[in-house]
Parts: structure tokens; sequence; C-alpha cells
């Protein structure tokens, strides 16, 4: 059954595009998308790129809306904690999670099912409900401790899957390179896209 509701959590390691790419992208493919910012990735987000978001739940949501041009009700989002969002719940309908970027410090309250927020909740809910969820680890080097937390999450049927785009495709931009990895997700979504040529083709 193709993906139509995707949880997008972006937490505050570098490599904020990746996400905003893939939030774009969710949004032209007409997916249901809820979107989960902490404040650390808001941080980053307003350093790393030209983008400058608002700080509340509900600006942020009418921001990318109107950025990527969202149908009424396509994007949510919340704060960190609002307990009564849908996705802190198993009885919340989502295909779908995607953790990116993802920090080490948000991978290990995964790997330990800590939920002290929002964020980790809708995460944790996705664990016990055996729902597809991705997470884009940065970092670098890895540590045992990161190494075994994902090791750990992976035999959990997670897919783990660094920031680590590839160079066959010959990328002539940093927008190569961040469609890459976004191409990389959606097609673990089973999302079509038409943002890197198939392999081959």
């Amino acid at each position: 059954m193709p993906t139509q509701s995707i949880t997008l959590i972006m937490t505050g390691a570098s490599g904020a595009q990746y996400g905003l790419r893939l939030l774009e992208e969710l949004v032209k493919a007409k997916k249901t998308i809820t979107l989960l910012i902490s404040r650390p990735a808001q941080i980053v987000i307003n350093t790393e790129t030209e983008i400058k978001i608002p700080s509340r739940a509900a600006d942020i949501e009418v921001f990318f809306s109107e950025l990527y041009g969202a149908e009424p009700e396509q994007l949510k989002v919340y704060e960190r904690e609002q307990w009564m969002a849908p996705v802190a719940s198993g009885s919340g309908v989502t295909d779908a999670t995607v953790v990116c970027p993802c920090t080490t410090g948000t991978l290990s309250a995964i790997a330990i099912g800590s939920s002290n927020n929002l964020l980790e909740r809708a995460v944790d809910v996705a664990l016990k409900e055996r729902r597809k969820l991705i997470l884009v680890v940065r970092e670098t080097p890895f540590s045992d401790i990161h190494l075994e937390n994902m090791l750990k999450l992976s035999r959990m049927g997670v897919v783990i899957m660094p920031a680590n785009p590839g160079f066959y495709h010959k990328p002539e931009s940093l927008d190569d390179i961040i469609n890459f990895m976004v191409a990389r997700i959606l097609e673990h979504l089973e999302i079509p896209h038409e943002i890197l040529p198939v392999w081959g083709s």
C-alpha cells in the first residue's frame, strides 16, 4: 500500500537542507504531513540556510504551507509538549516516520524509549506499532555508543540511513548532493520522484 501520511521530525544536527528538501517533495507528492521541529533544529535551519522560520508551531505551519504550496490541512505542525497531537498515540494514523536530520542524542533517546517530548514519543509510537521508521543520522565519526544504538534499532527493523550521499551521479551542485539523499529516503517510503535518475537509466 502506498505511503500516504508521513511524520517528519527535524532535530538539531547539521544537514537541515535534507529535511527541508524532503518536506518540499512530500508536499509536492500530495502526502499528509505531520512536522515536528526541535528548538535546536530551528537554530540550525536559521544558521545553515537562507530560511528564517518563526518559533511557534502554528506560525511554522503557515510559513511552510505558503513556502511549498501545501493544500489546506495537508501540513500540520505541533509543539514538542503538545501531547494531544495524533502522533502521540498508536491510534493516530501515520504510515511512516522519518527523522531527518537525526542527532546522535535523538538516536540515543529513541534507542532507550525515553519519550520525554512529542518528537521522541512519535518515534516510540512508530516502533511499538511496527510502522516504517527511517533515521537519517548526521554525525562523523561514530562512537561505539552511536554504532551500538544504530545496531539495536536496525535489529528492530528501523532503516538507518546516515546522511552519506554518493557521487556516482556526478553532482554539479550542492542541490544535487542534497537530492541524492532525499531520493533515497523517498524510495524507502515508496514515493515516486523525479529528482534523481534511477540507477542504470
